[in-house]
Order: structure tokens, then C-alpha cells, then sequence
């Protein structure tokens, strides 16, 4: 049985957020889980099969529950969502799209959401918004008229999104933060973190930081010296935790990968190079 004592806050009208109990360097506190909705509800990626964590979410619903919606199909977000699911006799949402690196190898949908898609929630309408970057499958949901999105792992507070080759694309990413930069998005509720005021700002300094490190891992290049992505992530990250090297490491290669698109940087076995052009 779990020891787990889960706490429900309501962070905005019509919002309660449930932490699951997966702390950890990747998840901070743990991944959030959402309940929206007053007398129709969703659950935004239910977390971890913890059974206190799905207890909690159940008891906290101030109405029916009629949909589990799943921002992408890595297992801190999805662990949770099939015995949820059978338990409530509700579908599973998510984009259909299957992972080729790290993900949920049981999880499944039962329907597929795709860009534009909108759950209705009585009064409230989730738009599903495709925002591949940290993965394929990766969609936000957005209240638009709360100006509230449900951001998943495209933005975490306080934190830099990780985003790891195969299913991690760095250039897709940036063209996701565009795309959400043309929303009138007041407020994100992310995956992992607190509630993040004033979206703008939020996703501009992400902007900014991408670019910047995209400036440093060029910089980091020569025309004659191939430089691998760990010695890269040392130089850059010279205090990480080792347990983190590893995902610093394959960051930087999805930097790399995207300044081969930009025609700024060349592989050559297993380093790489700028270009001379």
C-alpha cells in the first residue's frame, strides 16, 4: 500500500493540481497531474500507478470524470493513466504517435487528439495544441478563455526542458515556443513545478535561452577539431550532477543536430565541426 499522503490545491478556477510522488532529479517534486473541470472533468496526465495519487485525483473531482487527457507518452506522465482509466470507464486522449526513445511501452490511447481537437468540458474548452520538441507526441491543452494552458513537458518552472534525440528535436521546439508565443496565453500550469505568471515573459526567456545556448555549443566548435557532445556538456555544465551528465550530454547533440539544419556545423564520426562556410 502506499505511504504516499497526496496533497490537492486549486490553482485557478475550475483547476486542481494532484503532485504525484515521483521526485527526482528529471521530475523535480514530481509530475503534476490536473483535474478540470466542475461538473464535467478531465484528467491532464494522471502520473505514476500510485494508488493513493489516483485516489486522490478521483476524490478531488468536483464532477463526473469523463476524459484522460495525456500531453506525451513518457512514463511520468502515463504510468497511471490505464488503471485509471479501467476504473473509471473513461477514455484515454492522446496524440498518436509511438516513441522511439524513452517511453511508456504499455501506454496507449483509445482516442487520438490531434492540432485543433477540442475536448468539451461543459463551459470549459481544452484545445489541443501539437507542440513536438520534448517529444513527437508532445501536446499542450488550452483553456482559451482563461488564457490558461496546460503545458506538459514544453515548459517546466524554473528548469530548462530537456530534449533528447531521437524523439527530442530542438529546431521543432523552437518552432513550438513560436507557436505559443502567437497564443494569448495569460498563464502556464506545466508538467513539473509551480504556476507560472505572465506567459509572455516566460516563454520569451526561454527563447532567449535556447538561442543563447545554441550560441555557446557553436562557439564551442572548431573547423579542424571534431568535439564530442560530452566534452561539449563539460565545458558548458562543469558543476552538473553526474547523474544528469549523460542527459546534458544528448542536449547538446540536439543542439548540434540543429546547427547541422542551420548549415552553421558538420558531423564527423563521432565529433563535430563548424563549418568554414
Amino acid at each position: 500500500m502506499s505511504r504516499h499522503t497526496p496533497q490537492v490545491e486549486q490553482i485557478a478556477d475550475g483547476v486542481k493540481r494532484v503532485i504525484a510522488p515521483n521526485p527526482s532529479p528529471m521530475t523535480g517534486e514530481g509530475t503534476n497531474s490536473y483535474i478540470v473541470g466542475e461538473s464535467r472533468c478531465a484528467i491532464i496526465d494522471p502520473g505514476v500507478d500510485d494508488t493513493a495519487h489516483l485516489d486522490a485525483l478521483v476524490a478531488a473531482a468536483p464532477g463526473e470524470i469523463v476524459a484522460i487527457l495525456v500531453t506525451h507518452a513518457h512514463p511520468d506522465h502515463t504510468g497511471g493513466a490505464h488503471r485509471l482509466a479501467e476504473r473509471l470507464a473513461v477514455p484515454i486522449h492522446a496524440y498518436p504517435l509511438e516513441l522511439q526513445g524513452i517511453r511508456d511501452k504499455e501506454f496507449s490511447a483509445h482516442r487520438p487528439l490531434y492540432h485543433g481537437d477540442v475536448i468539451a468540458l461543459d463551459e470549459i474548452r481544452l484545445e489541443a495544441i501539437h507542440t513536438p520538441g520534448h517529444a513527437a507526441d508532445h501536446l499542450c491543452f488550452f483553456w482559451r478563455e482563461a488564457g490558461l494552458l496546460f503545458a506538459g513537458d514544453t515548459v517546466m518552472a524554473d528548469v530548462t526542458v530537456v530534449i533528447l534525440p531521437p524523439d527530442g528535436d530542438m529546431s521543432a521546439y523552437m518552432q513550438s515556443l513560436e507557436q505559443l508565443q502567437a497564443l494569448p496565453i495569460a498563464r502556464i500550469a506545466p508538467g513539473h513545478g509551480r504556476l507560472l505568471e505572465d506567459a509572455p515573459a516566460v516563454l520569451a526567456h526561454i527563447v532567449d535561452h535556447r538561442r543563447e545556448r545554441e550560441a555557446q555549443v557553436l562557439d564551442a566548435l572548431t573547423a579542424d577539431e571534431p568535439v564530442t557532445p560530452e566534452q561539449i556538456a563539460l565545458r558548458l555544465y562543469p558543476d552538473l550532477d553526474v547523474r544528469l551528465q549523460p542527459m546534458a550530454a544528448a542536449q547538446v547533440e540536439a543542439h548540434l543536430i540543429r546547427l547541422v539544419e542551420l548549415g552553421e556545423a558538420l558531423q564527423s564520426g563521432t565529433g563535430w565541426l563548424k563549418t568554414t562556410a
